[in-house]
């Protein structure tokens, strides 16, 4: 059921609501000494001495000199992350998450290797509706069929903060779609078919067909080769293009955190075609990460928090969605919703629709 989240914004006194505007105003430096502060290894340093160094004692662990350590320190100390005891520096909870924690590490390269440089241009993307912070990495439309060519450490950092949120989900998932007995299955935008292999090999008895982009399509098969898997089949097509036609003949249409790749009208288009390839024994399921459907605060922050990362980076106009939104678009692609199933993984959410 749909949640409220964020309800006490408006509860704080004028001063308490400056400071947080301040944490706003200077959240990139913040954002950059901290995330140094974990590269350069001061996080591991001081939580392995879990009574605390002095300044000098850090700066001659790991090489660097007492002027730096003590800058960063300062704006980490400003931020929560340490603290102070007895002239010492020490850890603190929130320094703990940031260093150990392995979501916290994904969202902060995330951030760091794709988004950062490019959302310099998000006001122009907002006003043009093109993805117009992608110009840092070359002169891509969107971010999808550039993937493969990003640099190796935004590569590496969109593919794991990817994975963690979709991964999450896929073992309770694979589960799910295996209860509805199907003899064969369509994921629609399979990406390097990661989810596909998964359930391919817990599932042998049952055909999966991979449809998306020829370049992703062209990842998924040199996966799919390298793992010998034999019941998996592949479908180039851009599903955008009026002349696509979606396969016929599946029980399950998967689309896993694919819709959220586009805007409304394209939706509802994806949604009318798909309704169209099925029979009346056929079912859609839909999952996705839908911020007003998360167990709390900080999951519903996580996901509401990288729409700003589809607008500058991957597309210019998509977004993560609110489900209460998403619903109409179901009804106006003439689909009814059978089941909605919550909390599988991290953060999504399971739609079955006939």
């Amino acid at each position: 059921m749909e949640k409220k989240f964020f309800k006490d914004n408006n509860k704080l006194s004028a001063l308490e609501a400056q400071y947080e505007a301040q944490k706003i105003a200077f959240a990139p430096i913040v954002f950059q000494v901290v995330r140094t502060m974990r590269d350069l290894k001061i996080l591991e340093v001081l939580s392995k001495n879990k009574n605390g160094l002095t300044y000098d004692e850090i700066s001659n662990k790991i090489n660097l000199t007492k002027y730096g350590v003590q800058l960063l320190c300062e704006t980490a100390l400003s931020a929560g992350v340490i603290y102070e005891e007895n002239e010492k520096i020490l850890l603190s909870k929130i320094g703990f998450f940031l260093n150990s924690d392995e979501m916290t590490i994904a969202n902060m390269n995330y951030n760091h290797d794709v988004n950062y440089q490019g959302l310099f241009y998000l006001d122009e993307a907002i006003k043009s509706g093109k993805a117009e912070g992608l110009r840092v990495f070359g002169d891509w439309e969107t971010i999808y069929p550039a993937l493969s060519s990003l640099p190796t450490k935004a590569k590496d950092a969109w593919f794991k903060f990817d994975h963690l949120y979709s991964d999450s989900g896929f073992p309770e998932a694979i589960k799910i779609l295996k209860s509805f007995n199907p003899k064969n299955i369509l994921d629609i935008g399979g990406n390097t078919g990661k989810f596909a292999m998964l359930f391919a090999k817990q599932n042998p008895d049952i055909e999966i067909t991979i449809m998306d982009l020829p370049q992703q399509v062209k990842l998924a098969r040199q996966n799919i080769y390298e793992k010998n898997i034999t019941n998996i089949a592949t479908h180039e097509a851009n599903i955008l293009f009026d002349d696509t036609k979606i396969p016929k003949g599946f029980d399950i249409i998967w689309m896993s955190q694919f819709l959220d790749c586009f805007k409304e009208e394209q939706i509802i288009k994806i949604l009318k075609k798909v309704k169209e390839s099925m029979s009346t024994n056929s079912e859609i399921c839909i999952m996705e990460p839908f911020w007003d459907r998360q167990v709390n605060d900080t999951a519903a922050y996580c996901v509401i928090n990288t729409s700003p990362y589809f607008t500058a980076m991957a597309n210019g106009y998509s977004k993560m969605f609110r489900y209460t939104d998403f619903e109409e678009f179901l009804v106006k692609a003439g689909l009814n919703v059978i089941e909605i199933i919550d909390n599988i993984g991290l953060c999504q959410t399971i739609i079955r629709c006939k």
